[in-house]
């Protein structure tokens, strides 16, 4: 008879996406759980997974052991940790994507009172505006905006968003308003770093949805450095409402063509699964989104 814990580590392996990533969720070493899972196999007589510290593969055997498996084993170990939830604390090494300007929005206080408040709990920011692969990258959490076309992925909505048209009185004053969406095409619009040196704003209006292709003489590949040069007089940007509020509030940017915008732009806490989500993961997204709101939403 195999040893039902060997059963869980694969279970934890899978739901992890990679050895490495199991490793950092339960502390222990990624030879120690290769190991038991080789064990596991020798009493199963059958290979169950194809072994790799960045990603893993399941086998045909795997793929049937963990589909009879996974639901009993998690809520086994669910029970376990609400009978013993009193007694423990968030531990271990978070690893958390989220763009490359996200520390602009988001305050680094509440990452020192985080860590003060759970000594035992590391975190890792992976900052980048491409969207990594999660497994692969053994990334226990991320934020994104926008539209999730991942399915395989889970996704909390944090907030509705929208994306605003906004320029400096200075820009205004010298290059005119523009009176229609159309016209957004003589203007200088900021807008992400492409190699064409121009882009596409998708918009929503009284018309309903549009879009216009859109050049200027500055682009920038994160969100705060499009803000700086709005502020400065270079054009007409087009960025979520809760990065320009401040601007928008102290008179430095005032909103263009209010009645169009771009609605789809949703704030969204995302994870490579639903299992076993460590505790550290869990407090991280509760006190973050609590954060978050504080900050954004009031």
């Amino acid at each position: 008879m195999f040893d039902l814990n060997d059963l869980a580590i694969f279970i934890q392996i899978v739901d992890a996406g990679s050895f490495a990533a199991a490793a950092r969720r339960t502390g222990a070493p990624a030879n120690t759980l290769s190991r038991r899972i080789k064990q596991l196999e020798s009493h199963m007589g059958v290979r169950l997974l194809h072994r790799s510290t960045r990603k893993l593969v399941l086998t045909d055997a795997g793929k049937l052991l963990y589909g009879k498996s996974a639901t009993q084993i998690n809520d086994l170990a669910e029970v376990s940790r609400q009978l013993t939830g009193g007694a423990r604390e968030p531990t271990g090494r978070l690893r958390v994507a989220a763009p490359a300007d996200f520390f602009e929005v988001f305050k680094m206080s509440f990452v020192a009172d985080f860590i003060a408040r759970y000594p035992k709990v590391s975190l890792d920011f992976v900052l980048s505006d491409q969207r990594i692969d999660l497994i692969a990258e053994g990334v226990d959490l991320a934020f994104r905006s926008g539209v999730m076309s991942d399915s395989s992925l889970v996704a909390r909505k944090i907030n509705p968003g929208r994306r605003v048209l906004a320029a400096s009185p200075r820009y205004l004053k010298t290059q005119g308003v523009p009176t229609d969406v159309h016209g957004l095409s003589e203007h200088s619009c900021i807008f992400s770093s492409h190699p064409s040196g121009q882009s596409t704003w998708h918009l929503v209006g009284p018309m309903g949805a549009t879009q216009i292709s859109v050049t200027g003489r500055f682009s920038a590949s994160t969100a705060h450095a499009q803000l700086k040069a709005a502020t400065a007089g270079l054009g007409i940007c087009f960025l979520p409402e809760p990065i320009l509020r401040s601007s928008l509030r102290s008179g430095e940017l005032v909103e263009v063509l209010c009645e169009y915008g771009q609605q789809s732009n949703d704030l969204f806490i995302v994870f490579p699964s639903r299992n076993q989500i460590p505790l550290a993961v869990s407090k991280f997204v509760e006190e973050a989104v609590s954060h978050l709101h504080e900050e954004l939403l009031v």
